[in-house]
């Protein structure tokens, strides 16, 4: 017996960037929506078209280079309260968008239709109706969203199952339900679905009926809900790359497909296709310049992560006792954390990912896990830099190359004559040794480590034009012994990438410059390895 399908309904460029903070340009959602249609899901809503200039310009850019595999989907409401649809001007870029497939919203809770639209109930069903079949009458196929589905069935069940009544008169397709504010229950979803689906098969003389599910994650819920519908008769879920969506976001489908695919036996993408997303999710993040959640189900960096030593050892003797699936199959993969709890299983598993083998005996292996734990007792941190760790099992086996050293650096910070004004000048000095020459080079920056960073590279590049590409993509100070006060210990942590992937490094200092020149030092060097490794392979 072949699997049943799900259909996958990505509204990231939609929903999704409705998320507060993430903001993307017109090339940013034609870029999400290629790399979507490459993973394969089904439909791909692009925005509203009309609601503003951004949208617009979208739908435009597609029709001009229009998906390969995926339906690309415009999103709008009902026409407005005392008009008709085709003289509604809402409703004329929507048609101008040219896709085959729109999305309909519609009110289902009549709270909102007294209190949000101001209309009557009868005439919020006449707004829904008169708006699919408009459509259809231009030759659209419509996917009708019943926006506060389970709110709006919950308070008036009668008047709920009018509003879906009317859009199926219409000639509505896919009927979903919307658990917008966030808060249902995944019993609720399940009695509340099946409610829905005997009422859509009634209306439809025992035809099965083409169901959705779209959630929000205010409760925490979103996934849930969604496989909760899914075993209730949905064909269609709705949700995001990375759960992005307003408030809590949305249903994250990182997470729903794997689950779907890979424990309910339902067909979402195609099955040798599934490995794409890890790659998908940590691309999408990469678009919209937001740090990818290392603690993601599936396709975080911290999926697979084995830190203890006995939950190492046993991984090594069958991944089963602590994984539950194969991280390769979600494009993912197993990574051996190192630390102050980490056994000699954890570093000859860690090195192995370097290509790098020891065994047990080796006594390296234990040179290795004293120096992490030593460095460790005075703050160093290796789980959250791995590059840096890497540097260290190098030195430690005399493999790690010598590109450059910092012998010297000055900064030197200055107020303007107006300290009101807030201007704040910062220069620094580097002088690095490159091939047992001293170079000294100085820079300005908007800080004293922004200044460090670029006199660095200014001393570095006409050795290595492979720097121009390595940019830092975050940076984190930790207090290690707050009650020294400004005295205390510091630890800085630096992500780096090269477009292409990321890596991070640690420094320790009681000075926070000093600390950061570390942690600069040591991303850049990581970053002239793994160019060079990346040449030589």
């Amino acid at each position: 017996m072949e699997n049943q399908s799900i259909l996958i309904y990505d509204t990231t460029l939609r929903d999704g960037t409705q998320r507060e903070g993430l903001s993307v340009s017109v090339e940013d959602k034609v870029q999400i929506a290629n790399r979507l249609d490459l993973l394969g899901v089904k439909f791909i809503e692009g925005g509203w078209a009309g609601a503003n200039p951004k949208d617009g310009e979208f739908f435009r850019r597609m029709q001009e280079q229009p998906l390969s595999n995926a339906e690309l989907v415009v999103f709008c409401s009902t026409r407005r309260a005392g008009i008709k649809a085709k003289e509604d001007p809402m409703l004329v870029p929507i048609i101008a968008a040219a896709t085959k497939w729109i999305t309909i919203f519609g009110k289902s809770w009549d709270l909102h239709v007294i209190e949000g639209l101001r209309t009557t109930l009868t005439e919020n069903l006449n707004m829904i109706g008169d708006t699919i079949a408009y459509l259809k009458s231009c030759d659209r196929r419509i996917i009708y969203d019943a926006e506060h589905w389970f709110d709006g069935y919950k308070n008036n069940p009668e008047y709920a199952l009018q509003t879906l009544k009317a859009a199926f008169n219409a000639g509505a397709e896919w009927f979903v339900l919307c658990d917008t504010n966030g808060g249902t229950l995944p019993d609720e979803v399940a009695k509340t679905t099946q409610v829905v689906y005997e009422s859509l098969r009634l209306w439809g003389d025992g035809n099965s009926p083409q169901i959705g599910i779209h959630t929000h994650n205010d409760a925490g819920l979103a996934v849930a809900n969604a496989l909760s519908a899914v075993q209730h008769g949905v064909k269609m879920v709705q949700g995001t790359i990375n759960g992005y969506g307003e408030r809590c976001g949305n249903a994250n489908l990182c997470t729903v497909i794997p689950n779907l695919q890979l424990k309910m036996d339902y067909d979402c993408i195609e099955p040798e296709k599934l490995f794409q997303l890890t790659e998908v999710s940590r691309q999408v993040s990469e678009i919209v310049n937001l740090a990818p959640d290392d603690h993601a189900p599936f396709v975080g960096a911290s999926a697979f992560a084995h830190k203890g030593g006995i939950h190492v050892s046993a991984v090594q003797r069958n991944p089963l006792t602590y994984e539950h699936i194969a991280p390769e199959s979600i494009g993912n993969n197993r990574r051996i954390v190192i630390s102050e709890q980490a056994g000699i299983s954890n570093v000859i598993s860690k090195v192995e990912t370097f290509g790098i083998c020891l065994r047990k005996e080796d006594p390296a292996c234990r040179q290795i896990l004293q120096m992490t734990k030593d460095l460790e007792q005075i703050g160093y941190q290796f789980e959250s830099a791995e590059a840096s760790f890497e540097l260290l099992v190098r030195e430690a086996l005399g493999d790690r190359p010598k590109f450059f050293t910092i012998s010297n650096f000055h900064v030197y910070c200055s107020t303007t004559a107006n300290r009101l004004d807030g201007a704040v000048n910062s220069q620094a000095t580097v002088k690095v040794v490159v091939n047992g020459e001293e170079h000294l080079t100085a820079a300005e920056g908007n800080g004293p480590v922004a200044a460090l960073d670029v006199a660095l590279r200014k001393a570095l590049i006409s050795f290595y034009p492979e720097i121009a590409n390595f940019y830092l993509t975050d940076y984190k100070v930790r207090i290690l012994n707050s009650d020294s006060g400004t005295q205390a210990t510091t630890r800085v942590l630096i992500e780096f990438s090269n477009g292409k992937r990321r890596w991070s490094t640690a420094g320790v200092s009681d000075n926070i410059i000093d600390a950061s020149c570390k942690a600069l030092g040591e991303g850049l060097e990581y970053g002239l390895l793994s160019a060079v490794r990346y040449t030589k392979a």
